[in-house]
Order: structure tokens, then C-alpha cells, then sequence
């Protein structure tokens, strides 16, 4: 029996031996792997020391603005701005409140005194209108 048991350890022996062996040897492999990586990867610390030269300059695009309840809205588009200016007070507060704060109807309904619905009609109507101006059909 003792000849059996001692079998035994021999082989758990063994197999142990060989399960470090082949756990080393992907090891190194896996190490050789990344340093020929390493080797082949350019270092980018020499652009920190080098003077940034700029190839392109965006063109400063002129600005339209218009002014409504105190807020000023600068526009790049010169004839949206002009047709935003020929309109009356309310219906250019509403554009702002509706385009530019992002507000929904409900909100402009109730500082306009109106319903949602009515807000939204006369968003619609402000922008039909706008529409008509651009287009240059609107002799007021």
C-alpha cells in the first residue's frame, strides 16, 4: 500500500512541476509580447517640448444680435436677424422663449396669460410669419 500512496505523490509531484512550468512559460511569453510591443510603440513626450503651431484658423463669423425683455441673442444669419427685428415685442419674446431658453408652451402660456394651446398657436403663427418675412413675401 505504501508503494501505491508513495506512487502517488510522485505523480501529484509531477503534474505540480509541470503546471508551474507551462504557468512560467506563458509568463515569459506574455512578457516578451508586451516589451516587443513596448519596442514598437513611438513616445509621443517629445510633442510636450515642441512649440504648437496652429495650421488653420477658423474665420470669426460675424454676429447679428437682437435684443428682447434685456437679453441680447447674438445670430450669425444677417437676414433671420433682420426678419427677428421687424416683428412685434410679444411674438419676438416668444420666439426667444420658445428657440432660445428652450421654455415649453405651458411655461410661455402662463407669462403670456394664456393657455398652453394658445402658447403653441402663437408659436406657430410667429413662425409662419418669420418664414414669410425670409422669404420676403411680408410687405409691412
Amino acid at each position: 500500500m505504501t508503494d501505491q500512496i508513495a506512487y502517488q505523490e510522485y505523480i501529484q509531484r509531477r503534474y505540480n512541476a509541470f503546471c508551474k512550468t507551462v504557468i512560467r512559460c506563458a509568463a515569459l511569453d506574455k512578457i516578451l509580447k508586451l516589451k516587443r510591443q513596448w519596442e514598437r510603440q513611438v513616445s509621443l513626450d517629445y510633442l510636450m517640448n515642441e512649440k504648437f503651431v496652429q495650421f488653420a484658423a477658423s474665420e470669426p463669423d460675424e454676429e447679428y444680435p437682437f435684443t428682447v425683455c434685456g437679453q441680447t441673442v447674438l445670430l450669425c444669419n444677417a437676414a433671420l436677424a433682420d426678419a427677428i427685428s421687424v416683428l412685434p415685442e410679444q411674438t419676438r419674446e416668444e420666439i426667444l422663449r420658445y428657440y432660445f431658453l428652450r421654455q415649453p408652451q405651458r411655461v410661455i402660456g402662463v407669462h403670456i396669460g394664456r393657455t398652453r394651446s394658445t402658447a403653441g398657436r402663437h408659436i406657430r403663427l410667429a413662425l409662419q410669419r418669420l418664414r414669410r418675412l425670409m422669404e420676403g413675401n411680408d410687405y409691412e
